[in-house]
């Protein structure tokens, strides 16, 4: 109930903000005469269909196993992962093309210089998208969810392209047009590379994905202390959307009965998905071990 009261509170905030700053963004634009300004709004619009589809992802992700899906629904996130970074790549690729339309153009002459309103309206953009992003990014540490932390960069995106947008306005304001341009080009780059991130990391955890060797070894030191452990034979770990599978062997006393056996194995199962929350899964096999090398 907890996390279903979180993904609707931070979808709220996400679609709302960017639905304002959009409208917001279009009027200063506009009133302004800012082209960097109505780009940056376009990009909130689409933060408002990122926060939609981190939402549906999210919820969609959490629905209990089912006879079709027997292992859960989790990696529906990073498909919506791989959108949201879809979403980003086609965004900052748009803002690359305009801007060096303009700059290999050479008419510089005939830009127009933005008013007062949009070099306002870049500061509180980068001030609530920065605020939305930390906001964000703290409920999606706290879900695990690697589809909101997606939606949580894509609002940091937009603050580093509200940046450029200021940084393009006031040149432009001080004798310099070509300025916005060039502002947008650079901040495109930085959200082409988020995009990347975002999408490498979503089909990553659709390919089965090792959840790295640092981690494995967190889970065979745990696992070796317990009672009845005699050694581990073998962690194997695999990413299924936000959660993790693992295949784990280990070796117990070969005189001791088949049910002490089970019993330890169980034991270490219950214990690795206690303390090891994202775990949705381990699955333990027991090899006999005579204590000879």
């Amino acid at each position: 109930m907890e996390e279903t009261k979180m993904i609707r509170s931070v979808t709220l905030v996400g679609v709302l903000g960017n639905i304002l700053l959009t409208a917001f963004k279009f009027f200063a634009g506009i009133a302004g005469r800012s082209a960097a300004m109505i780009s940056d709004a376009v990009h909130s619009l689409s933060d408002v269909i990122a926060t939609l589809i981190a939402f549906f992802g999210s919820v969609l992700s959490r629905r209990p196993a089912d006879q079709e899906h027997p292992y859960g629904h989790e990696r529906i996130e990073s498909v919506a992962s791989l959108f949201l970074g879809l979403i980003l790549a086609v965004t900052g690729l748009e803002i690359f093309r305009s801007g060096m339309h303009t700059i290999l153009s050479g008419d510089y002459d005939s830009l127009r210089v933005p008013g007062t309103v949009a070099l306002v309206a870049a500061v509180i953009s980068i001030v609530t998208k920065e605020l939305m992003y930390r906001y964000t990014r703290f409920v999606a540490e706290k879900l695990s969810s690697p589809v909101f932390m997606a939606d949580a960069w894509h609002h940091r995106s937009d603050a580093l392209s509200s940046i450029g947008s200021l940084a393009g306005i006031a040149g432009s304001m001080l004798g310099l047009p070509v300025l916005d341009s060039v502002a947008g080009v650079v901040i495109s780059l930085f959200i082409l590379k988020v995009a990347y991130d975002i999408a490498k990391g979503a089909i990553q955890n659709m390919m089965d994905t090792s959840a790295g060797t640092e981690y494995e070894e967190k889970i065979c030191s745990f696992v070796a202390e317990q009672p009845g452990v005699e050694r581990v034979d073998l962690v194997h770990t695999r990413m299924f959307g936000s959660k993790v599978y693992v295949d784990l062997e280990i070796g117990v006393d070969e005189s001791i009965t088949v049910r002490e056996g089970h019993d330890i194995a169980e034991r270490v199962h219950d214990l690795v998905e206690q303390h090891f929350r994202e775990v949705k899964h381990i699955m333990v096999h027991v090899n006999p071990f005579s204590g000879k090398s």
